[in-house]
């Protein structure tokens, strides 16, 4: 009997230890938190809470947001790259803290080639060049003469010093020889204001930004900077199509998370991802905004955001471009 009762005791222990690292490997257990580097109600928040929803709906566990704005979004991002590499906590941002902000800041408190796993590219979208509806300027080539007939005369708006439309900008006068007055403003919606009132000239903007103004006849929208059309602006060039070679340039917003993730975590979050982005509601109400699905793989994202990080290193380096 004794002898029994001590093998049965064996045989549990032994059970357990087989079953302890499956369990443990059984994410998600618990809540999982996708930090935003912005301010609620952006682009990239609006992002962040349509993957919350749909991944707590497939995995059937809690996706938390956190907002935790500050620095050009390298103050979230350095969190999440403190955080432990399991799983539970997640960065989902724009470029700015992948891409551009390590070139553009001192001191930024990661290394974003090397702190991060990156798990998708969830959307981009292009940047579309606008002009007041008022303007004498219809088509590119009335602008590019006008750059080229004043140089630094003309006017063009952007959300900020290093935002991607100012970033848009710079490549757009490298790559045409040409130069304009950049007016940063702290953040889309005066720029975009002062566009409509016609204070400034011109300004590439995110198209799920101005689509709206352009809709109603309020701004003219003279090229897109992806390297095709867009869904929403089938009647508008892309810059290529414009004879501006070398500008193709898109917003995107993406999920990484510290670097060490478990491989089964990581391919999880991203098949997992892609699928709540392919889901026709959801894909609906994103393209309607502009939006388009790339939800690529990890692979694929650490190809990409070399090559971002590379390009914009050298725009930023180039141009002299500073964050004040």
């Amino acid at each position: 009997m004794l002898r029994r009762t001590l093998l049965s005791v064996a045989t549990a222990a032994a059970a357990l230890c087989v079953a302890g690292p499956v369990l443990a490997q059984a994410w998600p257990a618990k809540p999982v938190t996708m930090v935003v580097p912005f301010p609620p109600g952006g682009s990239t928040d609006m992002i962040a809470r349509t993957l919350a929803s749909g991944l707590q709906a497939r995995l059937g566990q809690t996706f938390i947001v956190d907002n935790k704005a500050g620095a050009t979004g390298t103050i979230g991002a350095a969190q999440v790259k403190r955080a432990p590499a399991d799983g539970y906590t997640l960065l989902v941002a724009s470029l700015g803290p992948y891409v551009i902000a390590p070139h553009l800041l001192k001191n930024v408190p990661y290394d974003a080639t090397k702190d991060f796993d990156y798990i998708t590219v969830a959307v981009q979208a292009p940047n579309v060049l606008v002009v007041p509806a008022a303007s004498s300027y219809k088509t590119v080539a009335d602008l590019l003469a006008a750059l080229k007939k004043d140089p630094g005369k003309l006017t063009f708006a952007s959300s900020g010093n290093g935002s991607s439309d100012h970033l848009t900008a710079e490549l757009f006068w490298a790559q045409t020889g040409t130069q304009a007055s950049h007016v940063p403003y702290k953040g889309g919606a005066p720029a975009i204001t002062d566009l409509l009132g016609a204070v400034v000239d011109a300004s590439f903007q995110n198209i799920n930004a101005v689509i709206q103004h352009i809709n109603a006849g309020k701004l003219r929208a003279l090229a897109v900077t992806g390297d095709k059309r867009a869904a929403l602006l089938p009647q508008v060039p892309t810059l290529g199509e414009a004879g501006v070679k070398g500008v193709d340039v898109y917003s995107w917003q993406a999920v990484a998370g510290p670097k060490g993730l478990p491989a089964d975590v990581k391919t999880k979050l991203a098949s997992n991802i892609a699928a709540v982005l392919n889901e026709p509601a959801v894909k609906g109400k994103l393209t309607e905004q502009g939006f388009e699905i790339v939800a690529n793989t990890p692979e694929q994202f650490a190809r990409f955001q070399a090559a971002e990080y590379a390009r914009w290193k050298n725009v930023i380096e180039t141009r002299k471009i500073t964050a004040d």
